[in-house]
Parts: structure tokens; sequence; C-alpha cells
């Protein structure tokens, strides 16, 4: 189900861009000093971002879970997507450039179907109980970023982890300000924003044992879920 809020700002969206479109008609074409038209140039180049406009928030209006209403948002602003062999194609480069830029990092690349999932330690990425990236890891994330940038055509999660240490409240804040602090990396690193969401899973997904030391350190990890775009 499609939450109010969101289709409210999708129908303002939608509004505003059709008003803009009425604001905007006419035949009338200004010309410069030297005679060249310069209101119908302005005109097309309002007209796309009124189109896309319209497109994202058509997007947002669709589909019945918060990813598809991403996917669907994200192909009205014009990102592309992707369709039947050529999602596994595109899927087996990305993974071959990220497995390749993320060697020896202790960055660790995974798959599954069609998703991949890198997995970045806590002992690499941040200090104990902080959420600020560790600058000697900022090497290791330039490889990742900069094979997310060209392979544009996914979606991005960024999920952060806690051990079972301490309460839920402590634990699931800094799980979301570590997935914050990756995904902010990114996005100035050129991955686009628009593609990114994160979360904050605190203690409720271990992959080990959390009664042991070795167990809680996988435990504590920022994942980086990266999904095909799909027509």
């Amino acid at each position: 189900m499609i939450r109010p809020a969101t289709r409210n700002v999708a129908l303002a969206l939608m509004t505003a861009a059709a008003l803009s479109a009425c604001a905007t008609g006419g035949s009338y074409v200004q010309s410069d000093p030297y005679g060249n038209p310069t209101q119908q140039q302005n005109k097309t180049g309002r007209n796309a971002l009124i189109g896309t406009a319209i497109g994202v928030a058509a997007g947002l209006l669709s589909g019945d879970s918060a990813t598809e209403r991403r996917q669907h948002a994200m192909i009205g602003a014009g990102i592309g997507a992707l369709s039947g062999a050529a999602v596994g194609q595109y899927q087996d480069r990305q993974e071959r450039a990220l497995r390749e830029r993320t060697a020896n990092t202790g960055i660790d690349v995974s798959r599954d179907g069609d998703n991949l999932t890198l997995n970045l330690p806590d002992g690499i990425t941040f200090d104990f109980g902080k959420s600020t990236l560790k600058p000697q890891f900022y090497g290791s994330l330039n490889g990742v970023a900069s094979t997310l940038a060209e392979y544009n055509q996914t979606m991005i999660e960024v999920v952060g982890h806690t051990d079972s240490i301490g309460s839920d409240a402590v634990n699931n804040r800094l799980s979301k300000e570590r997935a914050d602090s990756v995904a902010a990396y990114l996005t100035a690193q050129g991955v686009q924003g628009a593609r990114i969401e994160t979360l904050g899973a605190g203690k409720a997904y271990p992959i080990a044992d959390n009664s042991t030391d070795a167990g809680r350190a996988q435990n504590r990890r920022v994942e980086i879920r990266v999904i095909p775009l799909r027509q």
C-alpha cells in the first residue's frame, strides 16, 4: 500500500509540473540581438525538467513495495532499466569489477541471484562505537564507489548492523549513522544519491554467534546491497 504522504507528495509534483507547463505554453519566440531564438530553447529545457518531474511522481504512485516504488521513480527520472538476460550479464560485469577493485581490502563480495552484497567489516571501517569512517579505509571504498558510479543501472541499499551488546536504542542509532556515513562517502565520490537508501538494522540480523568475540566482530558490519534496476 502506498502511504498517503507519499501519494500527496507525488500528486503535488505532478500538479506543479502541469501548472509549469501551462505557464510556459504559447508559440512566442524571443530572439537575441543576433536574431537567434532564445525563449524557445529555454522552454525546451523547462519542458524536459517537467517531463522528469512527472515521471518521478508517477513512479512514486506505482508499485506495491518501497523497492518497486524506488525502481519506478528512478526509471521516471531517466535512469535506464535492464531486462531479460541483460540483467545477469550486467551484474556479471559489475561483480568482476567489484572483486578486482576490492581485492585484499577486507571487503567481501557475495552474490545471491542477480543481487550483489558487499560486506564492510566494522574493524576496518570504524573505530569502536563511532560512526566516522576511518581515513585509511577511503582507498578501499573508492574502488567500490567508482564501480557503483560506472554501473548506474542499479539501486543501492546501505545497511548498518551491530552485535548484541548494548541497548536497542544505541545499536539502532549507531547502525543507521554508520550506514549514512558510507552512503555520504559514496555520494561524494559521484554515486547518484537518488539510487541510495540507508537502513539501520541494529542487532536484528546477525550472521554469526553473538556469544563469542569472533562472532560479534562478524556481526558488526555495514552491507552494501546492489540491486539491478529491472524493467
